[in-house]
């Protein structure tokens, strides 16, 4: 994401969690469902792959995030 943000219980990370989802369900979900509509079989792919990544990029990001001060505990 664009900036830093603190997490500090589970309600800010829920809320994190569900802007996170809505960015990228109007990003790469519309570009998923154009491609469905309008597409190639290789569109449909490649959109979904792209979908795929950005979920994984969001859950790399939370994960680099709990581990960022484990090390000095």
């Amino acid at each position: 994401m664009e900036h830093e943000i603190k997490i500090d219980n589970r309600g800010d990370f829920g809320l994190w969690a569900i802007e996170v989802a809505k960015q990228i369900i109007s990003d790469e979900g519309f570009e998923l469902a154009r491609a469905a509509r309008d597409g190639t079989d290789d569109d449909v792919r490649a959109a979904g792959n792209a979908l795929g990544q950005a979920i994984t990029n969001a859950l790399m990001e939370v994960y680099d995030g709990l581990t960022e001060g484990a090390d000095e505990d």
